[in-house]
């Protein structure tokens, strides 16, 4: 049985509630947590599957693969993924920001960001206090997920920068913040189950695409969100894709973080191959 890692945030509501949806007997079982949680389960071998932070991929290139046509990533705004400062982002030089725990990918596009796009040298410290309390100890907190909704509904008197916004209108291309990891052991004990899930998945987010208001009926996020918010944001700031624009954007992240230190070098992106074969490396997709 393959175990599936299953974050519970907005952004994989569509994705999961399609797949048991559409495959109510697939041989899968689910484990929830955070981003940080379950990258560390896949790398340790306690899931065989995860959407996992793109970073985690750079970091164990030889542990995954990638399963092909799928990511969480934006085109601009992701609403998801927020820095909230007190002052302007260029005035942030020499100082403290707070960092979230749950998330390396948009900790490290925060610090690309800050020193190559604004010349920021900040430091930097986790922090799990809320928002308001966050801010009473440092000048600026990077929030993601519900979290980050939730205190952008409520927020007043804070400026509010967007890492995908931020992230597209400085390079022109799609930021990727998850892509869908499959471990290579597992690969290598259940390739067909594998290749199953991989085109179930494929299956799973093209049935979201076309059913997002139904979905949204019944999603528990809507009770919070507002069912218009949720499918605007569903809609205009998530992508689910992996195409080539992707992909020269994942791989312009991954030079950065080489370049800066954070990863000990760019990774080439290899591919769950959907036939024979085993996998299929990309190269030269950084454009």
């Amino acid at each position: 049985m393959l175990r599936i890692g299953r974050i519970a945030y907005a952004n994989c509501t569509p994705i999961f509630h399609a797949l048991q949806e559409r495959y109510p007997d697939g041989d899968y079982s689910y484990v929830e947590g955070v981003p940080a949680r379950l990258n560390a389960q896949l790398a340790k071998g306690d899931i065989d599957v995860c959407p996992s932070s793109s970073i985690a991929y750079a970091l164990n290139p030889e542990r995954y693969l990638i399963i092909p046509d799928l990511s969480i990533s934006s085109c601009g705004p992701v609403q998801s993924v927020l820095l909230f400062s007190a002052v302007p982002i260029g005035e942030l030089d020499g100082r403290e920001v707070l960092l979230t725990a749950e998330s390396a990918t948009s900790v490290n596009l925060l610090k690309i960001l800050l020193k190559q796009r604004y010349g920021c040298h900040c430091s930097f410290r986790v922090t799990n206090h809320a928002l308001s309390a966050a801010l009473g100890e440092a000048p600026a907190v990077l929030l993601i997920g519900d979290t980050a909704l939730r205190e952008l509904q409520a927020s007043s008197g804070v400026r509010v920068y967007d890492l995908g916004e931020q992230w597209y209108d400085w390079t022109g291309t799609p930021f990727v913040f998850a892509l869908w990891l499959a471990s290579r052991k597992a690969f290598d004990t259940h390739t067909e189950e594998l290749r199953c899930l991989a085109g179930q998945l494929r299956g799973a987010k093209a049935y979201a695409l076309e059913n997002l208001d139904r979905i949204a009926d019944v999603s528990p996020d809507a009770d919070w969100m507002g069912r218009e918010r949720l499918l605007h944001y569903w809609r205009s700031n998530l992508s689910y894709d992996l195409g080539r624009e992707h992909c020269q954007g994942l791989a312009r992240f991954f030079r950065l973080a080489a370049d800066m230190g954070l990863i000990e070098q760019a990774p080439e992106l290899v591919f769950l191959e959907m036939g024979q074969g085993g996998v299929s490396p990309v190269v030269g997709t950084d454009g």
